[in-house]
């Protein structure tokens, strides 16, 4: 039996039309949580950069508590590590989603994401601001 228009089955249209409503709705919930994942990714990719150029900067500072270091040496294990502290403040200024730096503490933000058919079925995360770090 096909239903075509509620006059064929008016019950069956109904629920035909509430199961079509929700596979769209679960079609979107499902790219909006791909969105998600990508943004996610995104700043792991970013959160791993800035991880290595800290255990750097921790190696040299490591590297500069050597009595033996000359005043060049330190001055040059400054240097990196100045260079890498503005690689870091770089990628959180840089690093972006959709047109969103998602990284930049300069504002709190508030990511919601859709990922179920119906209102309320969200998953939210919340960045606050940070004065001390840039």
């Amino acid at each position: 039996l096909r239903i075509n228009s509620a006059k064929d089955d008016a019950a069956g249209q109904a629920i035909a039309n509430r199961f079509t409503s929700n596979i769209n709705g679960m079609s979107v919930a499902a790219r909006n949580a791909n969105d998600g994942i990508s943004m996610a990714q995104t700043a792991e990719g970013a959160l791993s950069e800035i991880n290595n150029n800290l255990q750097r900067v921790r190696d040299l500072t490591v590297q500069a508590q050597n009595s033996t270091n000359s005043a060049s040496d330190i001055d040059s294990i400054q240097a990196e590590v100045n260079q890498r502290m503005a690689e870091i403040n770089r990628v959180t200024k840089q690093t972006d989603f959709n047109g969103t730096k998602i990284l930049d503490n300069t504002a709190s933000k508030d990511f919601s994401f859709q990922v179920g058919a119906k209102d309320g079925e969200t998953i939210s995360i919340t960045m606050d601001a940070s004065s001390g770090w840039n």
